[in-house]
C-alpha cells in the first residue's frame, strides 16, 4: 500500500481498518473504525481534506478525492462506494450505496439511507434527498428506496465488507 504525508498531513488510518497492498491514500484523509480499502483504490487528499466515517467501504479501483481551495469530502457512517466509483469534493450522508461506476461530482450532498446507482453521474450542486434512489446520466431520481426491492441492501453490503476484510487481515 502506498499511504504518503503531502504538506505535513498524514493519512489516519485507525487499527481495525483493512487497506489493500495497492491501495493508495495521500495526505489529510482521516478514517473511522472498520473501514476497508480495496485493491486500487485511491483515496487524495492532497488538496483539501477527506473524512471517512466508521464501516465504510471504498471498493476496488474506485477514487475519492476533493477540490482544492473548494470542497473537502465528507463520507458518513456505513457507506459503500462501489468498484471503479468516483466521489469528488461531495458530502456523503450515513447509510450510502454508491454503485459500482458511479460518479458523485461537486459540491453534491447524498442524504442519508440513499443509493446512487451503478453508473449514475450525480452532476455538481445535485442534492439527493434522504431515503430515495438516483440513476442516469445525468442521475435523477427514479424511486424511493421504501418502494423498491433495494431496502436492506445498504446495511447488508456494509456487513458484507467488514467480514471480507475479516478474511484478509486473517491472511497477514
Amino acid at each position: 500500500m502506498l499511504i504518503k504525508s503531502i504538506n505535513g498531513k498524514s493519512p489516519q488510518i485507525p487499527q481495525d481498518c483493512y487497506v489493500a497492498e495497492n491501495a493508495t491514500i495521500v495526505g489529510d484523509v482521516v478514517f473511522g473504525h472498520s473501514c476497508s480499502v480495496w485493491f486500487n483504490a485511491v483515496i487524495r487528499g492532497d488538496v483539501n481534506s477527506i473524512l471517512i466515517g466508521d464501516k465504510v467501504n471504498i471498493q476496488d479501483g474506485a477514487i475519492v478525492h476533493c477540490t482544492y481551495q473548494k470542497h473537502s469530502t465528507i463520507i458518513g457512517n456505513n457507506v459503500s462506494i462501489g468498484h471503479n466509483a468516483i466521489v469528488h469534493g461531495c458530502v456523503i450522508h450515513d447509510n450510502v450505496l454508491i454503485g459500482m461506476g458511479a460518479i458523485v461530482m461537486d459540491n453534491c450532498v447524498i442524504e442519508s439511507n440513499s443509493i446512487i446507482a451503478a453508473g449514475a453521474v450525480v452532476t455538481q450542486n445535485t442534492v439527493v434527498a434522504s431515503g430515495t434512489i438516483y440513476a442516469g446520466v445525468p442521475a435523477k431520481w427514479v424511486k424511493d428506496l421504501n418502494a423498491s426491492n433495494f431496502q436492506g441492501e445498504i446495511e447488508r453490503i456494509s456487513n458484507n465488507y467488514v467480514m471480507y476484510s475479516g478474511w484478509f487481515k486473517e491472511e497477514n
